[in-house]
């Protein structure tokens, strides 16, 4: 399964949208870090949260999601580029986790009474950061919150994560939907009340439906245009060089303890 994303524009110009599948990014992930059902399914809200963020963002730019509630995953934080490559890594990647996975047990995973930062590197010589208070521990909601509050621009989030009893992951994505600079509230309202009717977006992805069809189920007959089909896929920066700065920065005591050890590892996430 191929992940994507799809930017999308009202023909009126009022309205933006981002679809996102992120089934396979969220697989790798995991399996990256070992993850729990659990721990996979908070993967995957981070990962399609901080994709949905980036879409918007210009080349080159890129966002970080940080969610430290007082939930046992303890932090969730994801990473996405304007090009679609994201990465995520939480706190307890084997938290354990009973029963069926449900946004409800995701959201007390990571808990709320916390913090939101979004941290965004938009190619000038400072990084852009926002920290708000993270609310429900729900990811879509209190980044909808977010966006809405401390961006003031209208905007809604769905994010959902579907895990089989077993364990598997069937699907992730979620979707973006935002007013532009004059553009009409009423029709994201109406649009929301359009997607309160649909099945979860995960619920979809896992029927075989593409974010194209989502598209189609949202807008129906009203004109659309998709400005941009983009693949998503898991990068991290890491390198050799990045390595070994960071040997260099390690204490004399601690390179002797690794040179005792016989070798060292570097785990890409």
């Amino acid at each position: 399964m191929t992940d994507y994303l799809l930017r999308i524009l009202t023909d009126d110009g009022g309205l933006r949208a981002t679809i996102a599948q992120t089934t396979s990014l969220t697989i790798e992930v995991a399996g990256r870090h070992r993850a729990s059902p659990l721990a996979t399914a908070a993967l995957g809200y981070g990962l399609t949260g901080a994709l949905l963020l980036g879409s918007l963002l210009k080349a080159q730019q890129r966002v970080v999601v940080k969610a430290a509630g007082t939930g046992p995953l303890q932090k969730l934080i994801a990473e996405a580029d304007s090009h679609g490559h994201s990465r995520a890594y939480v706190g307890q990647p084997q938290l354990a986790s009973y029963g069926p996975i449900s946004p409800e047990q995701v959201a007390e995973a990571i808990g709320g009474d916390g913090i939101l930062t979004i941290v965004k590197d938009l190619g000038m010589e400072e990084l852009h950061q926002s920290t708000v208070p993270l609310q429900t521990g729900f990811l879509d909601a209190d980044l909808t919150w977010y966006m809405n509050q401390s961006e003031q621009t209208p905007s809604i989030l769905e994010i959902d994560a579907l895990v089989e009893p077993t364990g598997t992951l069937l699907a992730a994505g979620g979707l973006l939907l935002q007013t532009l600079p004059g553009g009409n509230l009423e029709a994201l309202i109406a649009l929301s009340e359009r997607l309160d009717d649909l099945p979860p977006i995960g619920k979809l992805l896992a029927d075989g439906q593409t974010p194209e069809a989502v598209a189609a189920m949202l807008w129906g007959s009203h004109a659309y245009t998709v400005i941009e089909k983009r693949p998503v896929l898991f990068r991290c920066g890491c390198s050799a060089e990045r390595t070994l700065t960071a040997l260099s920065l390690l204490e004399p005591h601690e390179l002797h303890e690794l040179i005792a050890s016989g070798s060292a590892e570097v785990d890409c996430h």
